[in-house]
């Protein structure tokens, strides 16, 4: 019973770590769109526009399919690593866990207090100054730590899949044609 409930458990733990690696992905996936199409999109329009757009995408983005993603990498990635525990693979989901936790860190510490000053009121062309070139610059930071993440948690999933081999056998002598060992002549 004890080879079942342990199978059970290495299948969930590897469901675990795929759905880790798929969402931190969507999040890399996310931060990458922002920093080479959304921002330099964005960069084009004048201070109205570029503040009224930023408010709109960072009222929006607050719903419960981004929020699944960007928190349940978090989570999914600490529940991936502490699963690993004596699997082949184990430091690559420690490193993917933890380059994605930088990067929530970054978006909390970073993207997020700047994204609330941006919904204060204000000149535009004064918010716009105080926020897009550090905005930009934390966003390129996650983009890359979430990519870190997504690409150390695929060569953990990578090394737990690959079967262990056994153990080589001892070498067996030649077969001569008529399917009995070949005896050397001396």
């Amino acid at each position: 019973m004890t080879d079942i409930n342990g199978e059970r458990r290495s299948r969930a733990a590897g469901g675990v770590l795929v759905a880790a690696t798929v969402a931190a992905g969507l999040m890399a996936g996310t931060f990458f769109v922002f920093a080479c199409a959304v921002m330099p999109a964005l960069a084009r329009s004048d201070d109205r526009v570029y503040v009224d757009v930023m408010r709109d995408v960072n009222e929006v983005i607050q719903n419960p399919v981004f929020l699944l993603a960007f928190m349940g990498a978090l989570a999914l990635a600490g529940l991936a690593g502490r699963q690993s525990r004596r699997s082949p693979g184990r430091w690559w989901i420690w490193a993917g866990a933890t380059a994605y936790a930088l990067a929530f860190l970054v978006t909390v510490v970073g993207n997020i207090p700047l994204n609330d000053a941006l919904a204060r009121p204000g000149d535009p062309a004064a918010l716009r100054e105080r926020f897009e070139d550090p905005w930009v610059a934390w966003n390129v930071v996650r983009a890359a730590l979430s990519t870190l993440a997504t690409a150390c948690l695929a060569a953990g999933l990578a090394t737990r899949s690959r079967p262990t081999r056994p153990a080589s056998p001892a070498p067996r002598p030649p077969m001569a044609s008529h399917g009995a060992p070949h005896r050397a002549s001396h």
